[in-house]
């Protein structure tokens, strides 16, 4: 796939998102808006086509990151506990910091998801078993384990109800000043892409990247930061999205390869793309009321999932 397709397709669907809404606005509208559509424009329409875009890049890429440190291609932060971890730390903040900032909760929510990623990636080094599916599993009960105690506070302290609707993943709700921290996941983005040799030689493993003179805990940790940090604003910021980080690197993979640095920018392009989508498919399906976001990648992402797990003997994973 070429990636001026992607950009084109990513043009039309921004496009598109923009003039889709209860509020009825055309692009002939354009040159002559009344102060209320240009208020929609401004505040919601705008602000929502951001945070999609920024949410779509940045769990495409962080996926991407941690298949490649983990060298595995169906890790990523649904399956490796690091999403139940982020909900675990928010949970937290809830109870001990009830008048917290956004920022504060965020830094809760990183270190409980960098604890969390780093929890997992321990026992990846003592599983002698490094099957291809085998992997996924144990991330995928590691944050049951972890959604299981969640679960439990929440009820403990009657805020199941609270944080279920609130880390759904959800962009109804983004308008302007309360979507902007989704602006820090992109220094972390251009980190990322500065050090993808560097990722990648790590993807290798620990004796590989050692002989080419590379400090391979150093570049774990710094890859570990990122998911954390990138993971953490987007569940605070637009909630869950399922499913994201792990079909779309894989995608990607089977007509670019596996170099990190090559096919980054195909990861992030095709990551808004498929996320724009589903938010305008759930926009239209029930007009005028909406599916969250989490619900429509969710179910078209796991269906991906299947396909993939079906057809792995086909290419190398």
């Amino acid at each position: 796939m070429k990636i001026r397709y992607l950009v084109l397709a990513l043009i039309v669907l921004s496009i598109t998102s923009i003039f889709i809404g209860v509020k009825g606005i055309t692009p002939f509208d354009l040159f002559h808006l009344t102060e209320d559509q240009a208020h929609i424009l401004l505040v919601s329409r705008i602000p929502r086509l951001i945070s999609i875009v920024i949410a779509g890049v940045s769990m495409s890429v962080i996926g991407l990151l941690m298949q490649q440190l983990t060298r595995n291609k169906f890790v990523s932060p649904t399956t490796a506990g690091t999403m139940d971890c982020a909900r675990l730390g928010i949970l937290v903040a809830m109870l001990l910091f009830a008048e917290a900032t956004p920022l504060q909760k965020i830094a809760v929510a990183f270190v409980f998801t960098l604890a969390g990623t780093y929890l997992f990636m321990k026992i990846l080094d003592r599983i002698r078993f490094r099957d291809t599916i085998y992997i996924p599993l144990v991330g995928l009960m590691f944050g049951s384990v972890v959604t299981s105690i969640s679960t439990f506070f929440a009820y403990k302290f009657n805020l199941i109800q609270n944080i279920s609707s609130w880390l759904q993943g959800n962009f109804a709700t983004v308008m302007k000043g309360r979507y902007e921290l989704l602006y820090i996941s992109i220094p972390m983005l251009v980190i990322a892409y500065l050090y993808a040799n560097r990722f990648t030689i790590a993807g290798m493993g620990e004796d590989f990247a050692a002989n080419l003179g590379l400090n391979y805990r150093l570049v774990v940790n710094m890859g570990l930061v990122i998911v954390a940090v990138v993971a953490s604003v987007n569940i605070l910021s637009v909630g869950i999205i399922p499913f994201l980080g792990l079909v779309i690197p894989n995608i990607v993979s089977i007509y670019q390869g596996d170099h990190l640095k090559k096919i980054a920018p195909h990861t992030a392009l095709l990551g808004a793309v498929f996320v724009l989508f589903c938010d305008i498919l759930g926009r239209i399906l029930i007009y005028p009321y909406e599916i969250p976001i989490g619900l429509t990648v969710g179910v078209i992402g796991s269906g991906m999932f299947i396909y993939l797990l079906m057809r792995r003997k086909a290419y190398d994973v």
